[in-house]
C-alpha cells in the first residue's frame, strides 16, 4: 500500500516528556485505567475515517518486529515502557532505574487489575504489523522507531497480558476491547492512522464506521 501524502508531515522524533515523567510517585486517588492521551472526538474521527479510502494491505509477509526499535529512553532513566507504566497507574513508586516497585493498574481492555506492573503489557493500540501492512513498510527506521515509542498520540497503553495476547495484531474488524471502551478505542485508532498517513482496509473501515456511528 502506498503511503498517503500526510506522511510527509510526520516528524520522526518522540517529543520529550520530562515534565510528566519527573515524579517518582504518581497519585491519582482512584484506581487508574490506562491514561491514554485523550483521542479526537467521535465526530472528528468519523470525518477523518470518511476521507480515508479503503485500500488493501500489502507487504504483510515482509514484516519484522526489529524494524520498529523499542523501547527508547523517554525521560531521565525511564524508557518508553517504564514511562507508560508510571503514567497509567495509581500510587506508582519507582526505583532509581525507573522500575515500578509498587502501585496498582487496571486494564481498559478487560478491567483486569494488578499490583504487579510486570504482569501487564504496554500495547501498541495500532499494532506494529498492522502499521507495516498499512504503509509503514515504506518508512525509514527512524520513523518506525518514533511510531513504536509515541507517547504523545493515543497509541500506547498498559493492558493485561491476556487481553494483549488475545488482540495480537488484529484490527477492529477482528478484535475489540470491552464494550465500554470501544468508542475510545475507535477514536484513538483513527487518530493514529490519520496522523501517520496509514491506510485502512475495507473490513476495518466498516467496523470503525459502525462503532463511531454509535458513539
Amino acid at each position: 500500500m502506498a503511503p498517503t501524502a500526510s506522511i510527509r508531515r510526520f516528524l520522526p522524533c518522540v517529543p520529550a516528556a520530562a515534565a510528566l515523567a519527573a515524579a517518582t510517585v504518581l497519585t491519582t486517588g482512584t484506581p487508574a485505567q490506562a491514561a491514554l492521551p485523550t483521542p479526537i472526538s467521535a465526530a472528528t474521527a468519523r470525518a477523518y475515517l470518511a476521507a480515508m479510502p479503503a485500500t488493501a494491505e500489502t507487504h504483510g509477509n515482509t514484516y519484522d518486529r526489529t524494524l520498529f526499535p523499542a523501547w527508547i529512553t523517554i525521560s531521565g532513566t525511564c524508557d518508553t515502557r517504564e514511562w507508560v507504566v508510571k503514567r497509567d497507574g495509581t500510587d506508582v513508586a519507582t526505583d532509581t532505574s525507573c522500575k515500578a516497585t509498587s502501585g496498582s493498574w487496571s486494564s481498559p481492555y478487560d478491567n483486569v487489575t494488578t499490583t504487579s506492573a510486570s504482569s501487564f503489557d504496554v500495547d501498541h493500540l495500532v499494532p506494529l504489523s498492522e502499521a507495516w501492512a498499512s504503509g509503514a513498510w515504506s518508512w525509514t527506521t527512524a520513523q518506525r522507531q518514533a511510531f513504536a515509542n509515541d507517547v504523545t498520540r493515543p497509541q500506547l497503553l498498559l493492558v493485561s497480558a491476556g487481553s494483549n495476547r488475545s488482540k495480537g495484531d488484529r484490527d477492529p474488524a477482528e478484535w475489540l476491547p470491552q464494550a465500554s471502551y470501544r468508542c475510545t478505542y475507535a477514536r484513538a485508532w483513527v487518530q493514529v492512522k490519520q496522523y501517520y498517513g496509514l491506510g485502512v482496509d475495507s473490513a476495518e473501515k466498516t467496523a470503525l464506521t459502525g462503532i463511531l456511528n454509535g458513539c
